[in-house]
């Protein structure tokens, strides 16, 4: 399990969105990135249907493959 908490990128506020982790300041669900993505649009793509920028939500993959990476990340164990 990710601990979202360690992503400046994101968020969780009790009662926006069920308490789920969003992109900050927006209220787009971190799983609605990894789902698009999954679904094969691309990041640009998921910037004009979301009104998000490139870097928000290229931060959340570049967060989490620096997390598999680091020494004593799930990859490292």
């Amino acid at each position: 399990m990710i601990d979202w908490s360690q992503c400046p990128a994101v968020e969780r506020i009790p009662g926006k969105r069920s308490g789920t982790w969003l992109l900050k300041a927006t209220r787009m669900p971190v799983q609605t990135i990894f789902e698009n993505l999954d679904a094969g649009l691309s990041v640009r793509e998921i910037t004009e249907v979301f009104d998000v920028t490139e870097q928000e939500v290229n931060a959340i993959p570049h967060f989490l493959t620096h997390r598999l990476e680091a020494p004593g990340g799930p990859c490292h164990n």
